[in-house]
């Protein structure tokens, strides 16, 4: 075997691809910032039964292990930067009131998201602790949303969900509403919305439930209009309404987006989320639809850690946003002679504090950028070959 390979779905991200990350990671941490979400910098191991406290099944699948050498426990490779900042929060910060928390940061997964994607993600996220009204998922979605326009992505399209249907029906129909109970093949059917099953596997419950879990597989479009269909056929049951208000007071609240879906049996993270949830997808420049970022509700993470704190947040992966970026927009490195004039040390110092990269050429080093550093009428300028 070729020592030089690396894991599958595991890559070096080279100087261009790497500009483009390390560029947005500073832009969006300083939108982050100046809306009062102060950074975070967890560990990238940790305690397995720490790490992986309140997440589900789901991360502990996609989560590392090992033991460590030195307690002999078993360790965790972090999957997702968010049950740590909870940890944080609960257990570190224990600050009254509302707290904002930002964060930046590579995850390591054991699979992939989906094929042609990395088991390596680089995250950048925040979250919102301390309060549980709609105003707090309110302004979290609009954080998303503002932060993908303060990384240049246009055209984009929002989804909406909400687990609190799913389960209200499900209690209403007597099943667990776990998702891996007796409502385990019912759970999987809604979110594969493959309606003969959901047909099927409700025939014997009780209405008024089983008509509107069979309604739920077809509830997702147009904001409005599925929010008006929705209203007209779940029953009036707790949490539902509730629900629908919360989905209509985001839809309504939703800025710089060309369209606004709503799916109420979009039950991805249903392990983890326990409210309103939002995804932002838009097109790269192929026309194919990649997943710009996702967050929503999720109550009671860091309630094993002493403080069961309202919470809702969201995580973008800085190389698919990067990924949507011009492949034209790195500038080439400046090459500058090893010439001791006083003129052109104060040139090179007045590019850099533009932002230009310049280098000093070593000795017989050849200039491949195709910008450099020439004298022409007595002042140094840039010269593009």
């Amino acid at each position: 075997m070729r020592k030089w390979l690396l894991p599958e779905a595991i890559e070096d991200v080279l100087p261009v691809e790497a500009a483009r990350i390390e560029a947005l990671r500073r832009v969006l941490l300083d939108h982050l910032r100046v809306r009062g979400y102060r950074l975070v910098q967890p560990p990238l191991v940790e305690y397995l039964d720490s790490l992986l406290t309140g997440t589900g099944r789901d991360l502990d699948l996609l989560t590392f292990k090992t033991v460590d050498p030195l307690s002999g426990r078993m360790l965790g490779l972090r999957a997702d930067t968010t049950p740590q900042v909870a940890r944080i929060d609960a257990h570190l910060l224990n600050e009254p009131g509302v707290t904002r928390l930002c964060y930046a940061g590579s995850v390591v997964r054991t699979a992939t998201a989906g094929p042609g994607e990395t088991r390596q993600v680089v995250q950048t996220g925040a979250e919102l602790y301390g309060h549980e009204g709609i105003a707090a998922d309110r302004e979290v979605m609009q954080l998303l949303l503002s932060s993908l326009g303060a990384a240049s992505v246009s055209g984009l399209h929002l989804d909406l969900g909400h687990m609190g249907i799913y389960r209200a029906l499900a209690h209403a129909a007597g099943l667990e509403a776990s998702g891996e109970g007796n409502d385990a093949e019912l759970f999987a059917s809604l979110r594969d919305k493959d309606g003969p099953a959901v047909q099927e596997l409700t025939a014997a419950l009780p209405e008024p439930a089983r008509g509107a879990l069979r309604a739920l597989a077809g509830l997702y479009g147009p904001a409005d209009a599925t929010l008006a269909a929705a209203r007209d056929v779940l029953p009036e049951l707790p949490g539902i309404a509730a629900a629908l208000d919360a989905l209509a007071v985001l839809a309504s609240s939703a800025t710089g987006v060309d369209a606004i879906h709503v799916d109420l049996a979009d039950l991805r993270g249903y392990h983890y989320y326990t409210g309103a949830t939002f995804s932002v997808f838009a097109q790269d420049a192929q026309g194919a639809i990649v997943d710009c970022g996702r967050g929503g509700r999720y109550d009671g993470v860091g309630r094993a850690f002493g403080r069961a704190r309202p919470a809702t947040g969201f995580t973008l992966d800085l190389r698919r946003l990067a990924a949507l970026q011009r492949a034209d927009d790195a500038k080439a490195i400046i090459h500058a002679p090893a010439d001791p004039d006083p003129a052109l040390a104060r040139a090179i110092e007045a590019l850099r504090a533009r932002g230009e990269a310049v280098v000093v050429a070593l000795p017989a080093e050849v200039d491949a950028s195709g910008r450099r550093l020439v004298l022409v009428r007595g002042a140094w300028r840039v010269e593009e070959k």
